[in-house]
């Protein structure tokens, strides 16, 4: 007969227990286990995805329905490649869904990033003079959809920090409003604390409807939200 399961041992076990090794910060060891107990980390792993950001990205789009098929977008900051992965089928980039119009997708971030089947990656820095004439180029037109979940390089002075993300996603902001279509979408990360005001006024200059959300794959303990910003009333006359 089975042994009862001991229900006690399975409550200790629910979570794993790094031991901090001789030597180890404390922050190292609660980053690891707080990625061993993540089931976002664990469910990428099992789904080829190259990080858990894939998933803030699916629930973006489950809601707001953005990467359709024959929609053409750009991901800004694209490393490691999560969004890029799951872009690809839904707008079908590959052109494998019978009857539906083939979308195109280009990638670009600072640094170089393995391919992506059905993406096109470029090496580029996106504030540089004249991107947004190269990405128009490489895109052969307009975009549909520009997104972002680029992130400064962490400082740990939380103030900098939120200055830093909220300056990348103004950068983003204004590249979109250089190479979206009419009606287009911009999606991007920022975080909250105080500074993402003037951006919110700046996008409700430029869009129908902008909403900020934090999707379930963004921790709980993490200051960080994405805003979703619908219908680009088209390009200022200069």
């Amino acid at each position: 007969m089975a042994k009862k399961a001991n229900s006690g041992r399975g409550q200790r076990d629910l979570t794993v227990k790094v031991k901090t090794a001789r030597g180890r910060k404390l922050s190292s060891k609660l980053w690891l286990e707080r990625q061993l107990n993540d089931p976002y980390v664990s469910r990428a792993r099992a789904e080829g995805f190259r990080g858990r950001a894939a998933f803030k990205i699916m629930e973006l789009d489950d809601k707001y329905r953005f990467l359709v098929p024959g929609a053409r977008v750009v991901d800004l900051g694209c490393a490691p490649g999560g969004w890029l992965q799951v872009a690809v089928p839904r707008i079908n980039a590959l052109g494998e869904k019978a009857g539906k119009p083939q979308g195109r997708i280009i990638g670009v971030d600072l640094q170089e990033v393995e391919a992506v089947a059905g993406a096109e990656i470029h090496q580029l820095d996106f504030m540089e003079d004249g991107a947004d004439d190269k990405v128009k180029d490489w895109l052969g037109g307009r975009a549909d959809v520009v997104m972002s979940d680029m992130a400064a390089s962490a400082s740990g002075h939380k103030q900098t920090d939120h200055n830093r993300i909220i300056a990348l996603c103004e950068a983003a902001a204004e590249l979109a409003f250089d190479v979206l279509e009419e009606g287009g979408t911009f999606v991007a990360k920022v975080l909250a604390g105080g500074a993402e005001g003037g951006l919110q006024v700046l996008l409700k200059q430029r869009f129908d409807k902008v909403v900020n959300v934090k999707p379930p794959a963004s921790r709980s303990d993490s200051s960080e939200k994405f805003v979703v910003a619908t219908g680009f009333r088209g390009v200022e006359e200069r």
